[in-house]
C-alpha cells in the first residue's frame, strides 16, 4: 500500500546499508497504515552488472516491519557485507483488499519464481478491457491478489516483444495503458539491472535526489512520445528533444522513491513530485520523465522542490506517541496557520492563495465544502460563520455521497475541497468532478506538492506541520482556523460585520494561550478516562457551534479505542436517543454560553431525568453546570466561533487516554490509513 525504494548509483553501500536505508523508509510509513511488509533486493554474489543470472531476492512477511526486519537477517544466503557499487530496492507495506493478510499476499509481487520483475504498487488496479487468456493461464499465480496480475502482465509483454531494443520504460507504458483506476508503481527487473521505472496515477509517488555535486537544474524537462502527439498542434508542443534532464553524467547520486515526504526528509530534501501519467525513469544515474501525450495547458517540465519539513518535526520527542504529541503542538500549529495572514496591528487578514480569486469567490452563488471525516467534521463547525460573514448560502458535503448523488453544480458555485493528505480519493474525485461542471475549485490541505493542491485552482496550506498519527488532531483544528480566517478576509468590506470580524481576530490572537490552559486539564481528563475505559459506548452531546466538536470527538473515540461512540445534535435527543439514556450509559455534554445556552440546558435536564451521570464540557464559574454535573471539564471561553477548538481537545486527550488504558497501538488503529486513497 505505501511504496519506498532506494538506487545508489555509483555510491558503494553494503547489502545491510541497503536494507537499513529501506526498513527505515517503510517505518516512517508505518503511521499510515497496513497489515505486511516486503522487501526485493539483488541476490548473493552478483553484481548489477551481471545480468545472466542475477536473481532478486524477495523477503516478505505478515505483520510489522519489525518481523520483517529480523527476517531479513535469517537469510544465510545473503552475504550483508558485500558492497554494491550500483543498486535498487523496493520496500513496501500492504493493507488487505484482495486477498487476507499473508505472506504470499504481500508486496512486492514478482512476474515469475526466477523474479524477472517486480513491481510494487499502491491501491485500486482494474483493466481497460479482459485480458487476453494466454496471459492469465500462460502464468502461475501466487497469491490471491489483483496487484499480482500486473507483473504478469509485463513479463507478457516482454515475452512478446519485437526486438530486443525495447526499453524497460517502454514495457511498462504498455502495461500502464491497460490499467484503470487509482496506483503507484515502482518496477524492478534483472533484465535491465540498476535501472527504475516508476508512474502514478491518482495515487502520491515523489522522488527525492542526493548527490555531493550540486544538481546542475532544478527543473527536469518532460518528454513526449512523439507519435502521440497531435501533428496539427505539434508546433505548439514542448521542446521533446532527447536530451535527459538529469544530475551530472557520471556522478554518484542516490534516489529514494516514496508515496510520502516523511520516508524521505532524513536522507535529502530535494524532491520531485510525479503527475498522474508521468512515467520516471532512472538509467546510469540519470532520471528522466516521460509521457505518452502532450495535452495543450500542460505544463512541460517537474520542478525540484526544497522540503521545508525538519526530520525532528516526525520524531516523537518526549512523548509517548505521535498522537500526543500532535495534540500538544496545537498552540504551535496554529500559530503556523495564522502566521503572516492575520495582522492584529490593523485587523487585516490576507490568504494569498486566494487574493488573486476573491473577486470571483464574491460573485459566486453559494460556497460548496466536501470532505471526508475529520475535515468534513471541519466543514461543519465552521458553516455556521461562513454562512454569518459571507452571507452566502454553504452547502457541507461528504466527498462520497456528494459523488452518489451526482449532486448539480454549477459555473457560479466556489468548490471548497478540504483533505489533511491532499490525497484523499473520494474528495478528489468529487473535485474533478466539480472542475467539469466549470465550478471555482479551492483546495484546503497540509501537503505541499499533493494532487489536491495541484489540481484547484487556488487554495491555502494549513501549515499544521507533519501529521503522524492516524487520528487528525492538529490538522483538525488548523482546517478549522483556515476557514474562519476565509470568511473574515471575504467579510472586510462590509461595514455592518466589523464589530463581529474585530471580536474573532481579538479571539484569535490569544486562541494559543488559551489552547495552553486547556492541555493543562491533561490529568483530570486521564483521570476521568480511567472511570470509562471499561465502557462499551459512549454518546456525545451537543448543539450550534459545538456540533461539529461531538462529530469529531465521537469520531476520535471510535478510531483508536474502538469504543461505540456517536455525536448526538441534542435537539434530536427527544426524537430518538433519549432511549438509550441510563445510570449505565457515560453521557459527555459540551455546553458553552452561546446563543445555544439555554437549549442545552434543557437537554441536560432531560438526561438527569433519565438518570443519566453527565460529563460536562462547560466555561468556568458555571456553577450551574457544577450543580448538575456527575463531573466536569471547565475550559476558559471565546468567542463562540473559535469555541469548538478548545472543546474538542478535551476530548482528543480522551480518546488518547482510553486507547492506552485499553492497550491499543494509539497511533496505528487497526483497519485505518492515514491517508485514504481508495473509495
Amino acid at each position: 500500500m505505501w511504496i519506498f525504494a532506494y538506487l545508489n548509483y555509483r555510491v558503494p553501500r553494503t547489502r545491510k546499508e541497503i536494507f537499513e536505508t529501506l526498513v527505515r523508509g517503510l517505518q516512517r510509513l508505518e503511521y499510515r497504515g497496513y497489515d505486511s511488509a516486503g522487501i526485493a533486493v539483488d541476490g548473493p554474489n552478483k553484481t548489477t552488472s551481471d545480468i545472466n543470472g542475477n536473481t532478486i531476492c524477495l523477503i516478505k512477511k505478515k505483520g510489522k516491519v519489525k518481523a520483517l526486519d529480523e527476517e531479513l537477517y535469517r537469510k544465510d544466503t545473503l552475504d550483508l557485507d558485500t558492497q554494491l557499487c550500483t543498486h535498487f530496492g523496493l520496500a513496501h507495506t500492504r493493507w488487505a483488499t484482495h486477498g487476507e493478510p499473508s505472506a504470499l499476499n504481500s508486496h512486492p509481487h514478482r512476474s515469475d519464481k526466477n523474479n524477472g520483475k517486480i513491481p510494487k504498487h499502491n491501491f485500486n488496479i482494474q483493466f481497460t478491457k479482459p485480458l487476453n487468456t494466454h496471459i492469465t493461464k500462460g502464468y502461475e499465480f501466487e497469491s490471491e491478489t489483483d496487484t499480482e496480475v500486473i507483473p504478469k502482465l509485463i513479463k507478457y509483454v516482454y515475452d512478446n516483444r519485437e526486438n530486443d531494443r525495447i526499453t524497460f520504460s517502454t514495457l511498462v507504458e504498455r502495461v500502464v495503458q491497460q490499467l484503470e483506476g487509482a496506483f503507484a508503481l515502482v518496477f524492478k527487473s534483472r533484465h535491465f539491472p540498476g535501472e527504475a521505472v516508476s508512474t502514478r496515477r491518482g495515487s502520491p509517488l515523489l522522488i527525492g535526489v542526493r548527490s555531493e555535486h550540486e544538481l546542475p537544474t532544478e527543473e527536469i524537462t518532460v518528454q513526449y512520445n512523439s507519435k502521440g502527439l497531435n501533428k496539427k498542434n505539434s508546433h505548439n508542443r514542448p521542446d521533446c528533444s532527447n536530451s535527459i534532464q538529469s544530475v551530472e553524467d557520471g556522478s554518484a547520486v542516490e534516489y529514494y522513491f516514496a508515496s510520502d515526504a516523511s520516508a524521505i526528509i532524513e536522507h535529502t530534501n530535494k524532491v520531485l513530485y510525479l503527475e498522474d501519467d508521468d512515467i520516471a525513469v532512472v538509467r546510469q544515474g540519470k532520471l528522466s520523465i516521460h509521457r505518452l501525450n502532450w495535452q495543450a495547458g500542460e505544463d512541460p517540465v517537474r520542478a525540484i522542490q526544497t522540503l521545508q519539513m525538519e526530520l525532528q518535526q516526525i520524531m516523537k520527542g518526549n512523548f509517548d506517541a505521535f498522537m500526543q504529541k500532535e495534540i500538544f503542538e496545537q498552540p504551535e500549529s496554529v500559530v503556523n496557520t495564522m502566521r503572516g495572514r492575520i495582522c492584529f496591528d490593523n485587523n487585516k487578514v490576507v490568504l494569498g492563495g486566494l487574493k488573486d480569486h476573491l473577486k470571483e469567490i464574491k460573485r459566486c452563488r453559494r460556497l460548496i465544502m466536501i470532505g471526508c471525516g475529520t475535515s468534513f467534521h471541519a466543514a461543519v463547525a465552521t458553516r455556521q460563520i461562513l454562512e454569518e460573514l459571507t452571507e452566502l448560502p454553504v452547502m457541507v458535503e461528504l466527498a462520497s455521497d456528494f459523488l452518489d448523488r451526482s449532486t448539480p453544480v454549477f459555473r457560479d458555485d466556489v468548490c471548497f475541497f478540504i483533505s489533511q493528505s491532499g490525497e484523499t480519493a473520494d474528495t478528489l474525485m468529487a473535485l474533478r468532478y466539480c472542475k467539469d461542471h466549470g465550478a471555482l475549485t479551492v483546495g484546503i490541505t497540509n501537503t505541499v506538492g499533493s494532487s489536491i493542491c495541484r489540481e484547484t485552482d487556488c487554495g491555502v496550506h494549513i501549515n499544521a506541520g507533519p501529521e503522524i498519527g492516524v487520528a487528525s488532531t492538529k490538522a483538525y483544528t488548523s482546517q478549522f482556523v483556515a476557514l474562519i480566517m476565509f470568511s473574515l478576509m471575504m467579510s472586510e468590506d462590509k461595514l455592518s460585520l466589523q464589530k463581529r470580524r474585530l471580536e474573532i481576530i481579538s479571539a484569535f490572537k490569544v486562541l494559543p494561550d488559551l489552547i495552553k490552559k486547556v492541555l493543562s486539564l491533561d490529568e483530570k481528563i486521564k483521570s476521568i478516562a480511567n472511570e470509562l475505559y471499561q465502557q462499551r459506548s459512549l454518546l456525545v452531546m451537543g448543539r450550534g457551534f459545538n456540533y461539529a466538536t461531538c462529530l469529531e470527538g465521537a469520531l476520535k473515540i471510535k478510531e483508536i479505542t474502538y469504543m461505540h461512540s456517536e455525536g448526538i445534535l441534542a435537539g434530536e435527543l427527544k426524537h430518538g436517543p433519549l432511549a438509550l439514556i441510563d445510570k449505565n450509559m457515560p453521557v459527555i455534554m459540551i455546553i458553552m454560553r452561546d446563543g445555544c445556552y439555554t437549549k442545552c440546558h434543557n437537554a441536560l435536564q432531560q438526561v438527569t431525568a433519565r438518570s443519566g451521570r453527565p460529563i460536562i464540557l462547560c466555561c468556568q464559574d458555571d456553577p450551574e453546570m457544577s450543580k448538575n454535573a456527575y463531573r466536569t471539564i471547565e475550559l476558559p471561553q471565546t468567542v463562540d466561533c473559535l469555541q469548538g477548538i478548545l472543546s474538542v481537545i478535551p476530548l482528543q486527550l480522551l480518546s488518547f487516554h482510553l486507547a492506552v488504558l485499553r492497550g491499543y497501538d494509539v497511533d496505528c488503529p487497526r483497519n485505518l490509513a492515514k491517508s485514504v486513497t481508495v473509495e
